[in-house]
């Protein structure tokens, strides 16, 4: 089983006036105003160097409207959510500036993705402690953050009296045996490794940092509880309301998951066994959000007519359509009115997971069935093959999933969506086209960009989003019409 350094915690400026910067990226200072260009440069090149595998330039030295660089400062804005120009501008400098985790932005991820403990009963040790608590206080401030988990999922954690445990948690300082060394105040706080023998699980905190249980210095609570997601297996989450985030704040809500914090652990783990009033505790329920029907709350069959219907992908594969919600799959046949239902299992033994994305290319005779960052090619009636990376298509590496996919049969481009924005990738060359990721509501206006799924046909592509189905004419670039998804399965 694999095994990596997961991201940390890294600090969010809240008082005015304070200026901290994790040692590795402070610009030095200079009293010449006209040296700042100088100094944002090269805390770019370091910056890009050190979080997007920025080489050098083949010849001559580095230079900010080089291709490379300027390459990889769309990737950095595009992962932080900027305007993708490719220039040094003050929010992308401020970014830069920002405190944050040492671990690369373009780690590979796509080997990890599912990896996590094989059993629910996982067992800790605390090993040494620090100075800035007292050690009844760490033990239960340690004990609350486990706690945050096994509220959410079926997982439980044993305090254990040996070395031997599952995960091993240590304040540390610098250099303390890992190769990853902490940088002292302010800088890194914490890191974790994911599951899996040795240091797996392992948890390490920077004893360099002020710990407190209070909002002031660095809450003790909310980076371990972070800090443990990693050790289960959670990646970074983009999105500032999850637990997951990447970046420190200290005013948290007294719920520190976030909706989909507790989607993620429920998916990579069992459902929720003897904890049934968690979701309604935070005021959710499976008739109100799609995410918490299927997988977490499972169903012999499901309601194909529920006036929400929604679904995690859809896509034509030969003469039928293929809907897909959670590990559950519809089959329509375009010249019959029957539909096959069943979980995926039943017609695809070797896809024991929901499908994110599908699409269909025509001339190959083959589908793609995408979860998260693996794909799966399915030619006729088999899965063909094992999994490989969703890198395959030529997505940089922080690219972990797509919302929805759908190939164009006129152009001969398979349009990958997600979030906000999206890809073309060119199937007869099988490269990406130029100039991509773009934004989706300049290219097709009048589409919500919370996309679900999408499939081409007849000229049209139809956009899922929610129970909504919007008839797009991809030739005249509108919306000519709005149906309702479960109309898709004769309802």
């Amino acid at each position: 089983m694999y095994v990596m350094l997961l991201s940390c915690f890294v600090l969010v400026l809240l008082m005015p006036g304070s200026c901290f910067t994790a040692p590795t990226f402070m610009p030095r200072q200079e009293s010449s105003p006209s040296a700042e260009p100088q100094v944002d440069l090269k805390l770019a090149k370091e910056y890009l160097e050190h979080y997007y595998n920025l080489q050098e330039e083949p010849l001559g030295r580095m230079k900010r409207s080089g291709p490379f660089f300027t390459s990889k400062v769309k990737d950095m804005q595009i992962f932080f959510g900027l305007n993708a120009t490719g220039v040094l501008d003050s929010d992308t400098i401020e970014i830069m500036k920002t405190p944050r985790c040492g671990v690369p932005d373009v780690e590979e991820y796509s080997h990890l993705q599912g990896t996590r403990w094989n059993k629910n009963v996982l067992t800790y040790r605390i090993g040494r402690y620090t100075r800035d608590l007292p050690r009844n206080t760490v033990d239960f401030l340690v004990e609350s953050a486990f706690s945050v988990w096994a509220r959410a999922s079926s997982l439980r954690f044993v305090r254990s009296p040996t070395r031997n445990a599952d995960i091993m948690v240590e304040f540390v300082t610098y250099e303390h045996g890992d190769l990853y060394p902490f940088d002292g105040p302010r800088g890194t706080l914490a890191h974790a490794f994911g599951p899996g023998p040795g240091v797996g699980g392992d948890t390490h905190f920077d004893d360099a940092e002020h710990w407190t249980a209070r909002e002031t210095g660095i809450n003790l609570l909310a980076v371990a509880a972070h800090e443990f997601g990693h050790a289960l297996g959670l990646k970074h989450s983009r999105n500032p309301q999850s637990l997951m985030y990447p970046n420190y704040r200290s005013s948290r809500s007294a719920k520190l998951l976030s909706i989909e914090d507790v989607v993620n652990i429920n998916t990579l783990y069992s459902p929720v066994r003897g904890n049934p009033n968690y979701f309604s505790r935070l005021g959710l329920s499976s008739q109100n959000n799609p995410w918490l029907s299927g997988s977490l709350l499972p169903q012999l069959m499901q309601n194909k007519c529920a006036s929400d219907m929604t679904f995690d992908a859809v896509s034509t594969i030969g003469d039928a359509t293929f809907f897909f919600r959670d590990r559950y799959l519809w089959i329509k046949h375009n010249e019959q009115d029957d539909i096959k239902e069943g979980p995926i299992t039943n017609f695809m033994p070797k896809i024991e997971t929901s499908i994110d994305a599908a699409f269909w290319v025509p001339r190959r005779s083959a589908a793609y069935l995408i979860h998260e960052s693996m794909f799966w090619t399915v030619k006729g009636s088999l899965v063909r093959g094992k999994p490989r990376a969703l890198s395959h298509f030529g997505f940089p590496a922080w690219v972990q999933d797509v919302d929805a996919a759908v190939h164009i049969v006129k152009t001969g481009r398979t349009l990958f969506f997600m979030h906000d924005i999206y890809w073309s990738y060119n199937e007869n060359r099988r490269v990406m086209d130029f100039g991509y990721p773009k934004y989706i509501i300049e290219d097709f206006p009048g589409v919500n960009t919370t996309i679900n799924a999408a499939v081409y046909k007849e000229g049209f592509i139809y956009f899922f989003d929610g129970p909504q189905v919007y008839k797009y004419d991809y030739s005249q670039k509108q919306v000519v019409g709005v149906e309702k998804a479960n109309s898709w399965l004769g309802c």
